[in-house]
């Protein structure tokens, strides 16, 4: 690398962190304003920093690497993330921007990241991100259209079961959990799927009833999906389908005592699973003390302590660390990966800007009168927030490894088409909420038509 293209790193770091941050700070602003229109010149600001961000991190990388086939790649994903925005803008004005932006610069991250790593599947997630954004495009028109969903519970329910149960029977095994199906080399998560169906069925059986027999079926069948889960292996998803069900059926019912005596009943199979289960105490003495057996179960841990403090605040830069002496650090670990070669300043915003990601999402729910539409934003944000506590938590050794990807950022194909998917559902719930609001100003119209029209009548009488 020459003095210019050293020069030119460097800078780069400093400016990728300060688009970061001025980015951050543009998601947290949105809240002071009420009202899509009046955050217009926000989102302006937002769009700008996502860009110079991307474009500052292909700068590094080009300076590190010398190799102009970046600046195709760099053309590519930006016109993809302005479409995306535009299209969305467009087709759905009604729709929430901060959840679009939020979404395409942590997909946007996570393609660079993930190219670093490994061009090839780099492009790969780029192909799925991109077939998915299409996908995505159409679904806020279905469920505004098709409320025929909101009683499609138990069909949800039997469909998950069913999937899950397949997988039981017919998956692969990766890293001793049976989660894949392979088909023709193509590998497939059905459980990232049966989250969708998971929410969709807890959201509609719950907003119809919420007496003490439908708890008590719903929680039946919740706890079918989670023991099928475990007997999976998959310990991570087993571990958000409950704390998801929980918090569902804490809003749905307003009841604290269905909501302790589960987490008590959760804690007591956590018990269970940890003495059943050698994977699962492996994790947790790596979590108790991973340098007492560095080179086997304490290894990968160890080795995501070791990026994320060697990183310092604005990071190693763009192929300046190691992140690939971390196994599988694409899936599991990319956000220790990000925390070295881009900085702690960087992977604590991006944190932040989940954080706001999810809180938008409740004040959306919290503003849907339809109670489907309400558990269902729930259910989603939930889903999503908690697995990026789940991921960053594992790799910041705050809570033991689960195996979980970082939603829109690690790579996998099931997981990033149905984070996209998820939030798309969310914007739909965002043009039913549009649609209450606008039936509630037609009532109030024919309401104030109606009392002027009786006051003229009695104006007339008098007279």
């Amino acid at each position: 690398m020459g003095i210019l293209d050293f020069y030119l790193s460097e800078i780069a770091k400093y400016v990728i962190g300060g688009c970061i941050i001025f980015y951050t700070f543009f998601s947290f602003l949105v809240f002071v304003y009420k009202g899509e229109k009046r955050r217009g010149w926000i989102y302006g600001f937002q769009t700008a920093f996502l860009f110079l961000t991307q474009f500052a991190c292909f700068i590094q990388i080009i300076a590190k690497t010398g190799s102009k086939r970046y600046l195709l790649l760099l053309a590519i994903q930006t016109l993809v993330i302005l479409m995306t925005i535009s299209l969305y803008k467009m087709i759905y004005p009604e729709g929430n921007r901060l959840i679009i932006h939020n979404m395409c610069f942590m997909l946007m991250v996570g393609m660079l990241v993930i190219t670093r790593v490994s061009y090839w599947k780099g492009i790969k997630q780029f192909m799925i991100a991109s077939f998915s954004i299409v996908i995505a495009l159409l679904i806020p028109e279905i469920i505004f259209r098709l409320e025929v969903l909101e009683r499609l519970g138990y069909v949800f329910a039997l469909a998950g079961l069913i999937l899950l149960t397949v997988l039981l029977v017919y998956g692969t095994v990766t890293n001793g959990s049976k989660i894949n199906f392979r088909i023709a080399g193509i590998s497939f998560m059905p459980t990232e799927v049966v989250k969708l169906f998971f929410v969709f069925f807890t959201a509609s059986v719950l907003s119809m009833k919420t007496d003490f027999k439908t708890v008590a079926l719903c929680s039946v069948l919740a706890a079918a999906h989670v023991i099928i889960l475990v007997l999976l292996k998959d310990l991570g998803s087993a571990l958000i389908y409950f704390v998801v069900y929980m918090c569902i059926l804490l809003v749905a019912t307003g009841n604290p005592l269905y909501f302790i005596s589960g987490f008590a009943l959760g804690g007591l199979a956590s018990v269970v699973a940890y003495k059943l289960f050698p994977h699962i105490q492996v994790r947790v003495a790596a979590f108790v003390n991973p340098w007492a057996d560095i080179e086997t179960g304490g290894y990968q841990i160890t080795q995501s302590l070791f990026a994320i403090s060697g990183g310092g605040l604005f990071g190693l830069g763009l192929y300046g660390g190691n992140p690939t002496s971390i196994p599988f650090v694409e899936e599991d670990f990319i956000f220790a990966a990000i925390s070295e070669e881009l900085g702690i300043i960087f992977s604590c915003c991006l944190l932040a800007i989940c954080i706001s990601t999810f809180v938008m999402v409740l004040r959306e729910a919290y503003k849907i009168k339809n109670d489907f539409g309400r558990l269902l934003c729930l259910g989603f944000g939930v889903t999503y927030i908690f697995q990026v506590f789940l991921t960053a938590g594992g790799n910041a050794k705050f809570i033991p490894l689960t195996g979980v990807t970082l939603p829109l950022v690690s790579y996998g194909g099931t997981s990033v088409l149905v984070s996209i998917v998820m939030f798309a559902f969310i914007e739909g719930e965002c043009l039913v909420r549009s649609d209450e609001r606008y039936q509630a100003y037609l009532d109030k119209k024919k309401e104030a038509a109606l009392k002027n029209k009786a006051l003229n009548n009695e104006k007339r009488k008098s007279d």
